[in-house]
């Protein structure tokens, strides 16, 4: 069973129809007690890094989510939102992350403005070292990203990068912490192929 966490910050649907459609079981809840008997968490989320932290709280999953990542150390996958929420902080607010993973994150900011901010659409990955999250992906490697703040991993936590102008973390994975900047469920082959890998090798 792959718990979602509703923190009321994004569309959990679709994500919980990609499971559906490879064979895992899910339930989307904002209930902390629900969440103490999780197996496997996945924390989405769209939108600003303040309001996203202030809403973990205000719903009383904070605590739990770090008893679940630190000390049970339950395979948890952070995706967009829910991917910087395992940094440190970010350049967008004030307010301080989950700390999980030693990584800031920062804004686009190009002067060459051929490079539109938020960063939309398909990119590829290049996948830096070798991970069960990637398991048997299929060649070349592409997802849907939709983001104006991407992760700058200060450890060896670092899986993928990306290239938007330059080359930018967009992946990255610590023991059973694992977050993905894109969009698995809005990536069709890679996406499916990316969620199963979580759901049956972690």
């Amino acid at each position: 069973m792959i718990t979602i966490v509703d923190y009321k910050v994004g569309n959990l649907g679709s994500i919980q129809n990609m499971l559906k459609k490879i064979g895992a079981k899910s339930q989307i809840t904002s209930d902390p007690v629900k969440l103490e008997s999780a197996e496997k968490i996945i924390l989405p989320g769209v939108g600003a890094f303040d309001s996203g932290v202030e809403s973990l709280k205000k719903f009383n999953l904070w605590d739990v989510l770090n008893q679940k990542a630190l000390v049970e150390k339950r395979p948890i996958l952070g995706i967009c939102l829910g991917a910087q929420l395992l940094c440190q902080g970010s350049e967008e607010g004030k307010q301080k992350g989950l700390g999980w993973i030693d990584a800031q994150v920062k804004k686009f900011n190009f002067e060459d403005r051929s490079f539109k901010v938020p960063h939309i659409g398909w990119n590829y990955t290049d996948i830096q070292k070798e991970s069960k999250l990637f398991k048997n992906m299929y060649e070349e490697p592409k997802f849907y990203f939709v983001h104006s703040y991407y992760m700058q991993v200060d450890d060896n936590s670092g899986l993928t990068k990306t290239n938007y102008s330059f080359n930018f973390d967009s992946a990255v994975e610590k023991h059973n912490i694992l977050g993905v900047q894109f969009h698995p469920e809005k990536s069709h082959k890679f996406g499916m192929k990316l969620l199963e890998n979580f759901v049956s090798e972690f």
